[in-house]
């Protein structure tokens, strides 16, 4: 598999998304939770995907429990928790699981491509972002305490691409 577009995962509804329906956007993924730290994140992903969406950026969320049970809920009451505490109207999906033997496949993926600090293949806490251009290959990995408004530099030039 070359890109992420060769990958599929189900959204909160739990109808399966091909990723393939984002070809030629500039996608933002990102594990999320409801109960970490980094959780007001939520709210500045928003704003990027308020102020990108029609310029073709899309964020994509992926709630994983993985890190200190930090996401124990369920599809509705991820989605009612996202809605009601940050207006979050990006495509969120079911919950998965990013590392282990039971990662979800887009996960694999994508450490593949993108290693963190020394190599490492494994994501280390939620809220680490992935930034894919429009050809749907990786651009950059950032770490859960990297802002999401200190990424808007390289979403603009990868839109300009």
């Amino acid at each position: 598999m070359s890109t992420i577009y060769d990958f599929s995962a189900n959204n909160l509804a739990g109808q399966p998304v091909s990723l393939e329906a984002y070809k030629g956007k500039v996608l933002l993924i990102v594990n999320t939770a409801s109960q970490c730290g980094f959780t007001p994140q939520y709210e500045q992903l928003e704003k990027i995907y308020r102020r990108f969406k029609d310029l073709g950026v899309v964020v994509l969320g992926f709630p994983c429990n993985q890190f200190a049970h930090q996401e124990p809920g369920n599809s509705e009451q991820i989605k009612i928790f996202c809605q009601t505490n940050y207006d979050i109207t990006f495509p969120l999906f079911q919950k998965i699981n990013v590392n282990g033997s039971e990662a979800h496949p887009l996960y694999q993926y994508l450490k593949q491509q993108a290693p963190g600090i020394l190599g490492s293949r494994i994501i280390k806490w939620n809220f680490t972002k992935f930034l894919i251009k429009k050809d749907g290959t990786v651009f950059e990995r950032y770490a859960p305490m990297t802002k999401p408004d200190k990424i808007i530099a390289d979403i603009q030039k990868l839109l300009a691409e």
